[in-house]
């Protein structure tokens, strides 16, 4: 053979040592993230380093541990085993740790541990791509979708069925601990002592555990439904009409027919609802909800994920979380996120027709504010009938016409391209579907750090973009 072939023999020896800033190009993401963490502050997380007595083995270094998340995150690699893998396999993940290997029960803690102080990072990120001018608060485009938990709805159980089981394991304690007060009287009897008098065989133990468990979820569930039958008749009270004046007229307009049979269902419905609750109650991650998702055609549990989003370079300007199924309430929690975390209040706010709410239009929260958001999931023919389902208040009538003015179209068109393809970006080019922590308080700050590396990707190109200009 006449061809000559390059050596790629394991056993070539290196004269110098390797040097890590060898081991990726000079536009890689990798380098970004490590030259990002100078830029931002991890202060709380050194201040629970700290608070320790300093004993034991020296840790890894914070600044290692973000990096790995952060570009974990980025790249849809959100499993503390894979990432741990990674640091062996993976040039870029090497790269970032140093050639070093926290494994994966290290890399889980400080997640969980921090997860808080990591959520802060994007207020941070948010700010750095304000400052290169990413974000103009021009249109902000808000929205939601639905993101699994770390739960199956195969663990979620009706409250019926709960009081089944909790009736089942009452009796089970019962026979189990008669059982073991019978062998505790013939032991006593036959060696003249008791000689297991604290301890609970193992058998009760566990019943009695699941027994308590059951309780409390019922109890939780019950609490809730309270809780909901109260707000609804604090919001929508049977017989008011309003204070009324010296002349016996109420100083409130009086409610119409269609708006006073919707208040009656309401209170009906929390009603039936406190007598015997209807959510299911999942004992994995008990604060997670089963919703219905159109994109996985069925009931999956979830939490109901928000984001709003700057047109200018897509942004991410606001992220919460909520265990609420539809969207009607969010508008103004999204409103004052927003006025929050971007420190400022866009020009024009768009939203699809699950976000409207005559209420949340008129409050003050959003005065000065555009408001583009569709009274229809379809649009309505000037003029024509409206469905029996139709919003009819003077703001809905209003907004129909703006809408139906080719501005209005164009502007509110912007909501497509600007908020809907963000979704598109985590969950199907970054592969995140799933939240890792459980808990509401843990995954609404999972969900931050999501977006903030959405937004730091979305920086990396724009330095990009300049440096190769």
């Amino acid at each position: 053979m006449n061809k000559r072939f390059r050596a790629c023999s394991h056993d070539q020896p290196f004269l110098l040592a390797p040097s890590l800033q060898d081991w990726l190009p000079d536009d890689h993401l990798a380098r970004f993230v490590a030259d990002v963490m100078n830029e931002l502050d991890l202060s709380s997380i050194y201040a629970k380093y700290e608070r320790s007595d300093g004993r034991g083995l020296a840790a890894y270094h914070p600044v290692l541990m973000a990096r790995l998340l952060l570009y974990g995150y980025c790249i849809g690699i959100t499993s503390s085993r894979k990432i741990e893998q990674a640091t062996y396999d993976n040039v870029a993940f090497r790269y970032l740790s140093a050639d070093q290997h926290p494994d994966h029960d290290t890399l889980a803690a400080f997640r969980q541990e921090h997860v808080e102080a990591l959520a802060e990072l994007f207020v941070q990120a948010l700010r750095l791509c304000q400052k290169a001018g990413l974000v103009k608060l021009g249109n902000v485009s808000i929205d939601g979708t639905k993101m699994k938990a770390n739960a199956s709805t195969r663990r979620s159980v009706r409250y019926e069925r709960i009081s089944e089981r909790e009736q089942h394991w009452r009796a089970e304690v019962a026979r189990l601990l008669s059982q073991a007060q019978q062998t505790d009287r013939e032991e006593e009897r036959r060696f003249g002592q008791d000689q297991a008098a604290n301890q609970l065989p193992d058998e009760l133990a566990n019943a009695q555990k699941r027994f308590e468990r059951l309780q409390q979820a019922k109890a939780e569930l019950e609490q809730e439904a309270r809780a909901q039958l109260k707000a609804a008749l604090d919001n929508n009270p049977p017989g008011k009409r309003g204070p009324r004046s010296k002349a016996g007229q109420t100083s409130q307009p009086p409610k119409d027919r269609r708006q006073r049979e919707k208040e009656k269902k309401q209170r009906l419905r929390a009603r039936k609802n406190a007598a015997a609750p209807s959510r299911q109650y999942n004992f994995v991650d008990p604060d997670s909800r089963v919703m219905k998702d159109s994109g996985e055609r069925g009931f999956v549990q979830v939490y109901n994920a928000q984001i709003a989003v700057d047109s200018q370079a897509q942004i991410i300007v606001a992220a919460e979380l909520t265990q609420q199924p539809i969207d009607r309430q969010q508008l103004l929690p999204m409103v004052k996120s927003l006025r929050s975390t971007a420190q400022g209040m866009p020009t024009t706010i768009t939203a699809d027709a699950g976000y409207w709410d005559t209420t949340s239009l008129l409050d003050p929260a959003v005065s000065g504010i555009e408001m583009l958001i569709a009274p229809d999931s379809k649009p309505q023919p000037p003029g024509g009938p409206l469905p029996p389902s139709a919003p009819r208040s003077q703001e809905a009538f209003r907004m129909r016409e703006v809408l139906a003015t080719q501005e209005g179209k164009a502007r509110y068109a912007l909501r497509q391209t600007t908020v809907e393809p963000v979704f598109g970006q985590i969950k199907e080019a970054r592969g995140i579907r799933r939240f890792r922590l459980r808990g509401l308080l843990n995954v609404t700050s999972e969900w931050k750090l999501i977006c903030a590396t959405h937004n730091l990707l979305k920086l990396f190109r724009h330095r990009m973009t300049l440096a190769h200009a």
